[in-house]
């Protein structure tokens, strides 16, 4: 007869393994949303413009993926109002009335102000840290002009910043504005980089002075700024630098 020992042990093993296993799942993204990532990437730099369409058929042969999960990702991307989904027309990247754009803008330069104000008032030296980093890092990629790496850095200081506030529900707010806000701010990103990343010095410096009030007002002016150069450019579309 086994001893009862080792069938605690063997089940133990087991539910190790099993435990594992699930593990070793949870590191996996399925492929819908590796495309859906990939698809929004994509919007936001710019590749794909307002309007573009975005046929499955053709992602599907780009990807090399069948178009089951392509459609789910621009599914996904539709809830998160990147993409607009229309019968018979198919999917393409949404179009912003002036209003909606406006909208959200001032919805995004609020609540903007209102992380750095918390960042300020709840400041973290290890956040700080990483912060002072990222912020030496999008400096550096706005001199040689690395706009992908601008774009990166930019979400990454964001976001960064919002962890410092410990405030979840506000972390999640601003993440999925900050996609579909990314419509507005994406054309004209390229032609202010410099001022985004002299803006985010200034707001760094009010949050580790514990300037909650200055830290607050940089925050929403930042935003505005952007949306008044994305204005500017719509109204009088500037010639390619060269």
């Amino acid at each position: 007869m086994t001893p009862f020992s080792t069938i605690i042990n063997d089940r133990n093993t087991q539910g190790a393994a099993e435990d594992d296993q699930q593990k070793i799942g949870e590191q996996y993204s399925p492929l819908f949303a590796l495309i859906r990532d990939r698809l929004r990437d994509r919007i936001l730099q710019g590749e794909f413009r307002p309007g573009a369409r975005l046929v499955e058929s053709r992602l599907s042969s780009e990807m090399a993926v069948s178009r089951i999960p392509v459609r789910e990702a621009l599914r996904a991307l539709a809830a998160e109002g990147l993409v607009t989904i229309e019968p018979r027309r198919g999917a393409s990247v949404s179009v912003l009335s002036e209003e909606s754009a406006y909208d959200m803008v001032e919805v995004r330069a609020a609540l903007e102000g209102l992380n750095a104000k918390l960042a300020a008032q709840r400041r973290d030296d290890n956040a700080i840290v990483k912060l002072q980093t990222i912020l030496e890092d999008g400096v550096a990629a706005a001199e040689r002009e690395d706009m992908e790496s601008c774009r990166r850095l930019n979400r990454k200081f964001h976001e960064t910043l919002a962890t410092v506030t410990g405030n979840a529900v506000l972390m999640d707010i601003m993440n999925s504005l900050r996609d579909r806000t990314a419509l507005v701010f994406a054309p004209s990103n390229t032609k202010r980089v410099k001022e985004n990343w002299s803006d985010h010095a200034q707001i760094l410096r009010a949050v580790i002075a514990g300037n909650a009030e200055l830290a607050g007002l940089l925050a929403t002016q930042h935003v505005h700024n952007a949306a008044r150069a994305y204005a500017e450019e719509r109204e009088h579309p500037a010639q390619e630098e060269e």
